[in-house]
């Protein structure tokens, strides 16, 4: 397996600025339909009473992290180096939109969700690039000390990935967040079609990331999907356990599994195509493949338990 998934290093996918101005364009409208949702004095009682909320943020802000690296440095004989660097990337983007959509089917504490989702993306101006160079850096020495010469030289400009991240992220948050509160009759209106259009509008970024390369993606989705399944599964058992650890309620521990599984891999994708970020000369094939399964995967893997418990009534 580690043959087959460092051959997807070199991969080149084949993106012009058109494609990727369209990419931007998407990412910005999905984040203005999540701040349409938030609406700060309903989230008041949260900081009143803080535990499920700094549990929840513990959990994806440190424990996620962490644990991909573990996973990353004891498997590296297993999961080559680009490809655990598209792990650690993933881990340390915030999370996904359609998370809030998810914890209401889940008769979840969908409030909770809200404000796990609202305040782990205004963080995430400082969080992603942090959390990338930091576990990205520790796993770079690891590999490097461990396997010679197994990781391509790897320099990230954390400034310019700062810079990205508020634009495309805390722009479009800030505006929505005035939106929802100068129009709220219209915020009413487009809401719940703006949550069911995120899950289409990522798979469109999908598409336009990989139509051209199709057939490559088909000859590795194999290998990838492994790693994805493992590591999707243990984002949101991190969830599920930090809650229970923490003895939290039902509805709040459905909520933190869902926004520690659930990722907002639609940004990695973003800053993996910038290319003063991660320059074209890189051979970022491993973590393109791996960031842009994520996002699909944890549509299917959220939704899958997000239905399931649906069916079960929460526990006192």
């Amino acid at each position: 397996m580690y043959e087959s998934l460092s051959a997807l290093d070199p991969v080149k996918i084949n993106f012009n600025a058109a494609g990727m101005h369209t990419i931007n364009i998407i990412l910005a409208f999905v984040m203005f339909g999540v701040a349409l949702g938030i609406k700060p004095k309903e989230f008041a009682h949260l900081f009143t009473k803080p535990k499920a909320l700094i549990v929840g943020m513990t959990s994806q802000l440190i424990a996620l992290p962490l644990i991909t690296f573990l996973i990353v440095i004891i498997f590296y004989k297993f999961i080559p180096p680009m490809v655990a660097m598209g792990m650690i990337l993933v881990a340390a983007c915030p999370g996904g939109n359609i998370s809030n959509f998810m914890s209401s089917i889940s008769r979840a504490n969908t409030e909770l969700s809200v404000g796990l989702t609202a305040i782990s993306t205004s963080l995430s101006v400082f969080t992603t690039p942090a959390n990338f160079a930091i576990w990205g850096g520790l796993y770079v020495r690891y590999i490097n000390k461990h396997a010679a010469h197994a990781l391509q030289p790897l320099e990230i400009d954390k400034w310019q990935m700062f810079e990205t991240v508020f634009i495309l992220l805390g722009v479009p948050l800030i505006l929505g967040i005035l939106f929802a509160h100068f129009l709220p009759g219209i915020t009413k209106k487009i809401r719940k079609p703006i949550q069911y259009l995120s899950i289409v509008f990522f798979l469109v970024m999908v598409i336009l990331a990989f139509s051209q390369n199709f057939s490559l993606f088909i000859k590795y989705i194999f290998y990838v999907f492994i790693i994805v399944l493992i590591h999707n599964g243990l984002a949101l058992a991190t969830g599920y356990g930090i809650a229970s650890v923490f003895k939290l309620g039902d509805a709040n521990r459905r909520t933190i599994t869902i926004e520690t599984g659930i990722q907002n891999s639609g940004l990695g994708l973003v800053l993996l195509f910038n290319p003063k970020i991660f320059p074209p000369e890189l051979m970022l094939g491993g973590m393109l493949f791996v960031t842009a399964w994520w996002g699909i995967w944890h549509i299917i893997s959220g939704l899958g338990i997000s239905f399931y418990w649906s069916r079960k009534p929460l526990r006192n």
